[in-house]
Order: structure tokens, then C-alpha cells, then sequence
């Protein structure tokens, strides 16, 4: 096994005010490869915490390989703690509605003048200012004013969103790309700086190819159910027993394709010889297609096809993902033994380095597990953290 000192992140100190779920994902890309994460959380109050439920399922997936503490940074000892622990500190994720940071003195402006090396990523829901920048912001509307929920879904029955928060998890890994970046200037220049994005940002930004059809094309994308919506024929099939997903959208994959399916004349038919006729004539051509694929079961299909180099695969469920025999293979669930909960299997990182063995090195902590041991480093004695945890500054 890799030692924790060997990961490429190993050293890097990160503190993490992060809620929710974009933040979270950010922070969990710079623990996965051995930042030394310290999450702090706001103390629980009679409401409940706003992070959600400690021991659930999404909870424990976002939070892995972190230690945890709470404070106050509403309280003026509270803040001070903060500022203290980020003399040291090389980054600083938060994702607070834009104006919440400065409210509580933890921005990156107060940060850096302490410690101007300091890396520090935010997350908004709209950006850092701007008409909409006071706004808050969750996944779903920015799917919405993003136009991704107006090409998602068929046509005909209303707009959908996607079924993963896209938005957040976007936005999560764009900013762990930014604080890579700004870490990496810092090598050159000796300062740090602010790097930021937003839902919005990341979802106009991942619409991509449908964005530059309406920038560059003029032409406004419409919903295409399980089509793509300009590489015809690719989409779902019926077969004899379950749906299949296939692509044979280019030149050289239709004549391939065709062959496969013992329809070398399809080939020569006027119209479907260019892809922009195949794309003129989809209902058709998608009609044909389902003719053909729905008299033999899907593991028929996917052979003859793969062995056509067309690429293709079955519709699976989410368990039916985890048994799957490339995914196992993958190892993308991870064993971690929890001291309450038991073994866990976690959804591993999907970034793979050569000679660099993956693992959870730390099961998620409970909320405030590490808050005495963290202060403890910074020099206070047990009488003063007692103190503090009388007067709610810490839990």
C-alpha cells in the first residue's frame, strides 16, 4: 500500500467551510490525494445541523479522508481560532451565498492579509456579484436558468432535470481544478489568490457543443429524448429483452454498422448515405434500427457490435452498475471501516495516477471528533478549550 506521504497532495493544509454538496466535492478531490483537510462546521443548534444527517449515505460519501471540528466563526473567539489555524493553511474552500464570508471576516481579503500565500476557492450560486450575485443557489435551478432542463427530457412532456446534481458536482470539480492552478502559480509568484466559480458559470459552461450551436449557429437546442441530437443514429434500442445504448454516427461506423446488422443496403439508400440526411431522416431510420435489434436479446447485440468496433453497451440500474464486471474490475466502490457504523463501501475517486495506490485512508468523522486534537496543535491547553466549549464558541 502507498503511504499517505507519497500522494501528490501529501503537506497540503486545507480548511474546509464547505456545506452542502459543491463545496464538498471540491474538498473531497484534495483529501481523496492526501491534503490534510480540517472540516469546520458551524455548532449544531436545537434546529438540527444544515449539513443533514451525519450517518447518511451522501454524508459519508462526501466527507471521507477529513478531520472535523465545529466553531462559532460568529463569535468574535471563534473567528480568531479561524484566523490562527489559517496562518498555516495553504487553502481555504467555502461555499457561503456570496456576501456571508465578509459578513464574518473570513473572506479571502482578511485571510490574505495574514497569510498571503493562501489559496482560497469559493463557490456561489450565481457569481461573486452581478444582479443575481446576492442570490442563494441550489442545483436544480441552475439546471433550470442554465437551459440545461430545456434540452433534457422528450419532447412533448415538459422540461426534466437531469438525475445527478450536475450543477454542484460541476462546479466542485472546476474549482478543485482553479485551486490546482492558483497552487501552481504560487510556486512562481509566492502569493496566493481568489479563485471562484458559480452553478450558473458551470452549467451555460457545460452545455458545451449545444451553447456554440446557439453562439455560433443561431440555432436554439430543443429536448431529443434518448437521441443525440445531431450524431444520428446514436440512442436506445430495444431488443429482446432490454434496451441497449449504441453509436454509429460517423461515416466509416455506419458502414460497420449496417453490415452488422445484415442491412449492407441501407448503405446506398438514398439519404441515409450522408449524416446529414441519416440526421434529416431520424424516425426512420431509428424505426429500422429498433426493427432489427428487437429480434435477439441485448447480449447478442452488444457481441455483434462490439466485435464491429461500434460502440455500444446495456441501460443498467445502479446495482446492476456496481456488478458489473469492468466496474468491479475498476474497483470503483472502496472498502473503509467506520468505528460506529461499520464497513462502508464509498464510491472511490475516478482519477487514476501510475505507481499511486488509491485508498480511503480515513472513514468520514463526526462533526466535531477532532476538535480538541486541532486545538490542541495550535497550543491551547484543556482548561482553555474547556472555556471555549462552555461558551458554545466550539462543539
Amino acid at each position: 500500500m502507498t503511504e499517505q506521504a507519497h500522494l501528490p497532495l501529501a503537506g497540503l493544509r486545507v480548511l474546509d467551510l464547505t456545506v452542502a454538496r459543491a463545496g464538498p466535492t471540491c474538498v473531497r478531490h484534495l483529501a481523496d490525494w492526501g491534503a490534510e483537510v480540517i472540516r469546520i462546521a458551524p455548532p449544531a443548534t436545537e434546529g438540527g445541523d444544515i449539513a443533514g444527517d451525519h450517518d447518511g449515505f451522501d454524508y459519508q460519501n462526501l466527507h471521507r479522508n477529513k478531520r472535523a471540528m465545529q466553531i462559532d466563526l460568529k463569535s468574535e473567539q471563534g473567528r480568531a481560532l479561524f484566523m490562527e489555524m489559517a496562518k498555516t493553511a495553504d487553502v481555504v474552500v467555502e461555499n457561503m451565498r456570496a456576501a456571508v464570508k465578509f459578513r464574518l471576516g473570513v473572506d479571502y481579503a482578511s485571510v490574505s492579509a495574514i497569510n498571503p500565500r493562501i489559496v482560497y476557492g469559493s463557490i456561489s450560486g450565481f457569481g461573486q456579484d452581478g444582479p443575481y450575485g446576492h442570490r442563494a443557489g441550489v442545483d436544480q435551478i441552475a439546471q433550470g436558468m442554465g437551459g440545461l432542463m430545456s434540452i433534457t427530457g422528450v419532447p412533448g412532456h415538459g422540461f426534466v432535470r437531469v438525475g445527478i446534481p450536475v450543477a454542484d458536482l460541476t462546479a466542485g470539480n472546476l474549482l478543485a481544478l482553479a485551486v490546482m492552478m492558483a497552487l501552481f502559480d504560487r510556486v512562481k509568484t509566492g502569493r496566493g489568490r481568489w479563485v471562484h466559480t458559480s452553478l450558473l458559470e458551470v452549467m451555460v459552461f457545460m452545455l458545451d457543443f449545444q451553447a456554440s450551436r446557439w453562439l455560433l449557429a443561431g440555432q436554439v437546442a430543443g429536448q431529443a429524448g434518448n437521441d443525440h441530437p445531431t450524431a444520428i443514429p446514436t440512442g436506445v434500442y430495444p431488443t429482446a429483452d432490454k434496451p441497449i445504448a449504441l453509436a454509429a454516427p460517423s461515416p466509416r461506423m455506419w458502414d460497420r454498422f449496417c453490415d452488422a446488422l445484415g442491412k449492407p443496403e441501407w448503405k446506398q439508400r438514398e439519404g441515409w448515405d450522408t449524416r446529414d440526411g441519416r440526421s434529416d431522416d431520424r424516425a426512420a431510420i431509428n424505426a429500422a434500427i429498433a426493427e432489427i435489434t428487437s429480434t435477439k436479446p441485448s447480449l447478442h447485440w452488444i457481441e455483434v457490435l462490439d466485435g464491429a468496433g461500434i460502440p455500444c453497451g446495456p441501460i443498467n440500474t445502479i446495482d446492476q452498475t456496481f456488478a458489473d464486471p469492468q466496474v468491479q474490475h475498476l474497483e470503483l466502490a472502496k472498502p473503509v471501516a467506520h468505528p460506529r457504523l461499520g464497513d462502508q463501501k464509498l464510491v472511490r475517486s475516478a482519477i487514476n495516477m501510475h505507481d499511486v495506490a488509491w485508498t480511503i485512508r480515513k472513514p468520514t468523522p463526526d462533526a466535531s471528533q477532532h476538535t480538541d486534537e486541532v486545538l490542541a496543535e495550535l497550543g491551547l491547553d484543556p482548561p482553555t478549550i474547556a472555556k471555549l466549549r462552555a461558551a458554545r464558541v466550539i462543539q
